[in-house]
């Protein structure tokens, strides 16, 4: 078992891994035990009225408390916050950058407050960008540059970005290197970065005590979860949210929300080209290979602390460790009392 102690008293926990492997859950307990408030890292949560596919989970009786434009919270029956959920219409384009804009007032906000932050969530760059920062987060977009390049197709942006950053381009998975939207942004970066001679931007490093919590399973448990997962969303009635999205709400196939998974497999079905077993069959392969990629991401970070959720005993072995690297607060809380 790791450890990951500093001496900062900005205490900040992260509770990560693939899909369907009980993120939430774990975060509600543990925010339950000290005293925290929960902030999503997922990208698809951010969107207002896609619940289902995004599988926000709220607890029964949970309120909406709107304090801006673009924050708000959730708050459960036994007063617990959660945050990230709902920051905007599934209209908009959202980003890391905006993300971490929002969420860095929020987690000051809870610092205020005397409260534990619970980072929780499977968006491998929201959770970067929220606890440790990211050198090009700030890097402007280059409109002109993205209407040149929004025509071309992956394999010729590939193959521009190689030429501009072959270590960035090499860096990216299967999925990545086929996402235009991403390969666009790499290639705005790495043209900014060598019109400034590849010198890294200023920022501001986190300063923040982070225990990382991994959730993980064996691959054929995995898998079971997630085809559970999928269909109890279809259950839940994700077919009718999508139907509202697209026809009530005028939220097009090609929105940048409609892009996630859960709900791009469906756009075949819609138009009557596929049947809903084969759009079913390609959600859960989809996902599989999601959790795949997440997997890939968090193993690079050794400070991860992995637990195995078909084991028995692993949540009180992960209080215990929470438990050890929280007690200078419960230390401190009462000696003050």
């Amino acid at each position: 078992m790791k450890k990951n102690i500093s001496s900062s008293g900005r205490k900040v926990l992260v509770i990560c891994g693939p899909t369907a492997t009980g993120k939430t859950s774990l975060a509600y307990r543990l925010a339950e035990l000290f005293d925290g408030e929960i902030i999503s890292a997922d990208s698809r949560q951010v969107y207002r009225g896609m619940d289902i596919g995004t599988g926000k989970d709220l607890p029964k009786n949970s309120k909406w408390h709107q304090l801006q434009k673009t924050t708000g919270y959730w708050e459960t029956t036994k007063g617990i916050r959660i945050w990230g959920y709902d920051l905007i219409s599934p209209k908009e384009n959202f980003s890391v950058s905006k993300y971490v804009k929002i969420t860095d007032k929020i987690i000051d906000d809870i610092f205020k407050r005397g409260k534990l932050p619970i980072v929780v969530g499977g968006t491998g760059l929201y959770i970067k960008g929220l606890t440790k920062g990211i050198e090009t987060l700030n890097v402007r977009r280059n409109l002109w540059l993205r209407k040149l390049l929004k025509n071309k197709t992956w394999e010729e942006l590939f193959e521009e970005l190689a030429t501009l950053d072959p270590l960035r381009a090499g860096s990216l998975n299967a999925s990545d290197k086929k996402n235009p939207r991403r390969l666009i942004r790499a290639i705005e970066v790495a043209q900014w970065k060598i019109k400034r001679g590849q010198k890294a931007e200023t920022f501001k490093v986190k300063d923040f005590d982070i225990l990382y919590v991994g959730l993980n399973c064996k691959p054929d448990i995995l898998t079971e979860r997630i085809n559970k997962r999928v269909e109890e969303r279809l259950e839940n009635g994700l077919l009718g949210e999508i139907k509202r999205l697209t026809d009530k709400e005028g939220v097009g196939w090609n929105f940048q929300s409609m892009n996630g998974l859960g709900y791009r497999q469906w756009k075949k079905y819609f138009e009557g080209k596929k049947s809903k077993d084969e759009i079913i069959t390609a959600w859960k392969i989809a996902e599989k290979n999601y959790a795949k990629r997440q997997m890939t991401w968090f193993k690079k970070d050794e400070k991860i602390n992995w637990f195995d959720v078909s084991g028995l005993g692993y949540k009180k072995s992960i209080e215990r460790l929470v438990k050890k690297w929280h007690n200078m607060n419960i230390s401190n809380s009462e000696n003050n009392n």
